[in-house]
């Protein structure tokens, strides 16, 4: 029987694991990346494939460095004839990619070679694209730079966010995997090269990157706050008082006023002008220090100080 050592890290992966256990093969070893701490308690939380791993009582490997020889030795003995990633979060060492008898492969959430790195996700719905997909891949000691051994394609729909596309993606990538499988071991697969003249990226994000830029079109700005939402949010500032901005919806609006004004305080929402004529209606949002509430209980509350022609997002940060 394949023995198979699996490195996976967030909720993304959980689907994919259990989809190796699903089909009866053999998970010798499951590595993830250690327990952080989170919450004001700041109590150490497992990753979500460490707690199924445990779940099936799969013995669990948390190195700190995967590429320091002391910690890839301890997956090695594990002796994997394959070894399948999936949000793992390291750079595995040329070591391990040498090592197995059938290779490292991984399952990246993008169609590549477009969105190679850590948030494709985000990226695909961010820069208005209206499909993703899965690629599995070898891994190399290039960033998602393989040989591509199978691709599906998903549907972005205009009311997807990080976290629907996330679900769905995860189950493709289980699907894709419990297919591809069975080629790959009885050497029925023919590797792709990638097209490098076709790669983009998608790096991990940056908090400056979480604000909103009013002075994009209304239909970008939709786009971003649905690829940051739920996680980690996008923002923008009113008197230089952050608000998390959850959620958003498209209006039409002249364009009469500069990006950043509000033209409307409604029951519903707060309408924003953009750069041009489709506006923001904010339905969702979290001022600082206080709870997620929609706009209208905002404007109930604390927002009933605000009025049209104020500007948001153009003053220094500051909680």
């Amino acid at each position: 029987m394949t023995n198979i050592v699996f490195m996976g890290t967030p909720d993304f992966a959980v689907p994919i694991l259990h989809q190796l256990l699903h089909d009866n093969y053999r998970v010798a070893a499951v590595v993830t990346q250690p327990d952080k701490p989170k919450g004001r308690k700041r109590e150490l939380v497992p990753p979500p494939v460490k707690v199924e791993a445990e779940r099936h009582g799969i013995p669990v490997l948390q190195p700190t460095k995967i590429r320091e020889p002391e910690q890839y030795e301890q997956v090695l003995a594990f002796a994997p004839d394959l070894i399948v990633t999936a949000a793992f979060g390291q750079i595995l060492p040329k070591a391990l990619l040498d090592a197995p008898k059938y290779g490292c492969i991984n399952v990246h959430a993008s169609l590549l070679p477009e969105l190679r790195g850590g948030a494709p996700i985000h990226y695909a719905i961010w820069q208005g694209k209206t499909k993703t997909g899965v690629t599995i891949m070898y891994m190399v000691e290039r960033l998602d730079a393989g040989d591509m051994l199978a691709q599906v394609e998903v549907p972005i729909a205009e009311t997807d966010t990080v976290g629907t596309l996330h679900d769905k993606l995860s189950a493709a990538g289980a699907k894709l995997l419990s297919e591809t499988l069975p080629l790959l071991l009885e050497g029925n697969i023919t590797p792709v090269p990638q097209d490098e003249e076709k790669a983009t990226y998608a790096p991990n994000i940056r908090r400056e990157q979480e604000r909103i830029d009013w002075t994009q079109p209304g239909e970008a700005i939709y786009n971003h706050i649905r690829a940051f939402h739920p996680w980690p949010v996008t923002y923008t500032t009113q008197d230089g008082h952050i608000w998390k901005v959850w959620w958003g919806e498209k209006v039409p609006a002249p364009r009469s006023a500069p990006p950043g004004t509000i033209l409307a305080l409604e029951e519903n929402g707060i309408v924003v002008a953009t750069g041009n004529e489709t506006a923001i209606r904010i339905t969702e949002l979290q001022p600082a220090g206080k709870k997620r509430m929609a706009a209208g209980e905002f404007l109930r509350g604390a927002g009933s100080r605000l009025s049209v022609g104020m500007k948001l997002g153009e003053d220094h940060e500051r909680t």
